[in-house]
Formats: C-alpha cells, structure tokens, sequence
C-alpha cells in the first residue's frame, strides 16, 4: 500500500518505475540508470542493511533521496548513534551494551531501565516487559535480546516523562522542524507501561480498532517546544540527516527533552487513519501526503544539482 501511494504521488510529475530492493537489485538499477531514486528500501539482511541500496547508487552515481549509507547504518545501531549524540552534548539517556549475560553484572544504572535490540526498528523487540524494574526481568528481557534476536541489548535509563516524536524535512536553510507529535499512553490498556511498545504499535493498534496514541500538535509550553525544536534539529544536522527523518523524544525527570532514537527512514503509511507519525506531522503542517513525499524528492533534486529552485510545495519552504 505504502508503495503503491508513493508511486502514484511521484507519477504526478515524474515517470515512475518501481524497483524491487533484493539481490537484482544492483543489476536492474544499472540497467535502468533513472534520473534520481525515491529510497525507501530497508534491505534484506545484516546491520548495515539500510545502508545497501544507497550504497549501491553510489558506487553507480545514482542520484537518490533520504541520508547516505553512513547515517544509516549508524542510526540503525542505537548505541553507535548515542555515542555520537553524547559526544556532542546532546541529551540521550545513559545506557550500556549487552553483549553476554556476563554484561549484566556491569550495569549500575538504578532501575527500572529499558531493555532493547541495538539494530532493530518499529519497535521490534521492545515489549511492555522491556522495561524491567527488578534485577530478575532484566536478567530476563536481557537474554531475550541475545538469544532471541540474536544481536547485543541495549540497556538504557527509563525516563519518566512524556514522549513525543518530531519530524523534520529539508536541509540547510531549507529546514523545518514539523509539528511535534506525543504519543498519548492514556490510551494503552489500564496497568500496561507507558511505553510505545510492539504492543501498542501493532497489536493492541489494529486498522479495525485504532488507538488514539497520537495528538499532533502536541500540547507544549511554548519555551519546552522550542528547545525540543532546537535539540532534534542539532541531532539532524550532526548525524547529517538528508531531506526527512524522524527524531524519537523523551523528557526525563526534569522535564528536559533527551533523543531516544533516529529515524532517517521514516515511515510513511499513507492512510491518514493509521498512525504514521511522519505523515501526521505534515498534515498538521498543511502540507498532504502527496506533496510530502514529492518534496523528499525535491530536497534530494537540489542537493544533487538537479534543481536550482525551491522544492515546488508552497507549504513546505
């Protein structure tokens, strides 16, 4: 469905040929050899696997959208992208890297923490147990990480305020930070953890029942949204994001904004009544699916020498 929507948005004013991102991939790229890519392929396997299809249009110098393969490859390592954003004094929680049952005995970050895969997305492998309040549901939700996604954990202060997600589009003096979207936990079933787990992403969130998980514009003090503004747009700029992402946000106790994660390939359902928070964002900022997805496009046709005017959405600049 997703492909199908991005396809008929960009058929506007493109031709369009859809490319499947498997092992044929590079061949009937190269064949092909199109103008520019749209990329929305999240590869087939491994830790770099976002990485693979840009970096097969690098080598063919293939033009493309979204963020190179080294930001890919870093966002997708939670904790490679933490150091980054630790070293430059961006707030994130403090976590460890679990990389043997042995590990455990080396955390001393005071429960409850969070426990999850360092290479995964969408919430996969973190449930409502990830967050482990004792020593024995860490000992627990830690060894299902290793043995059953068979990759490190990442164990990481719970913060216990409020969650939102900020999506940003552009780049350089053509940047904007949309609409900030919270994730509303007063929806989750009573007793659950007011976390965005799989559950609540995509069992207790069906298309038939959905939860009302989201509120976009986010309710914020004016002086709190500005500086949630300024942290995600640093973040952004220091990973160097391209053309969109999506920044995953939590206050701590203090109230202060921390970066949980970075999406530079956001998802982009486009059936408003699913909760998509990219698309979501945009339409707050009045700008339809149709011409968020054109612009990711734009953006990426004037970094490439494509285009030497703004990208063709009037409320996107």
């Amino acid at each position: 469905m997703t492909i199908e929507a991005v396809c008929s948005a960009l058929a506007e004013i493109h031709d369009v040929t859809p490319v499947e991102a498997d092992e044929n991939f590079y061949d009937s790229i190269r064949r092909l050899r199109p103008d520019i890519v749209f990329n929305i392929a999240e590869g087939l396997n491994g830790v770099s696997r976002e990485a693979q299809v840009p970096a097969m249009l690098d080598m063919l110098g293939i033009p493309y959208s979204g963020s190179d393969p080294l930001t890919l490859a870093l966002c997708l390592d939670k904790s490679r992208t933490k150091e980054v954003l630790a070293h430059h004094r961006i707030p994130t929680p403090k976590f460890h890297l679990v990389e043997s049952m042995e590990d455990v005995r080396n955390i001393h970050t005071a429960l409850p923490v969070m426990v999850k895969p360092v290479h995964e997305g969408s919430s996969k492998g973190i449930f409502d147990a990830s967050l482990a309040r004792t020593g024995t549901a860490l000992e627990g939700a830690v060894e299902k990480i290793l043995y059953g996604y068979g990759q490190p954990a990442i164990v990481e202060e719970y913060l216990p305020g409020r969650e939102f997600t900020v999506g940003i589009i552009g780049n350089g003096p053509d940047l904007r930070v949309l609409p900030v979207v919270e994730i509303n936990f007063s929806s989750l079933p009573e007793g659950v953890n007011p976390i965005y787990s799989y559950e609540a992403k995509w069992l207790w969130d069906t298309i038939d029942d959905p939860l009302d998980i989201y509120e976009c514009p986010a309710r914020l003090d004016p002086a709190l949204a500005d500086e949630m503004a300024a942290v995600c747009e640093r973040a952004y700029r220091i990973l160097r994001c391209r053309d969109w992402s999506r920044i995953d946000v939590r206050l701590d106790a203090a109230g202060r904004p921390n970066i949980i994660e970075v999406n530079p390939l956001p998802g982009i359902l486009p059936n408003p009544a699913d909760n998509s928070c990219l698309p979501k964002a945009a339409r707050a900022a009045g700008i339809p699916y149709n011409e968020l997805i054109r612009s990711a496009l734009g953006f990426a046709a004037i970094r490439h020498g494509l285009a030497d005017r703004p990208v063709p959405v009037s409320t996107v600049i």
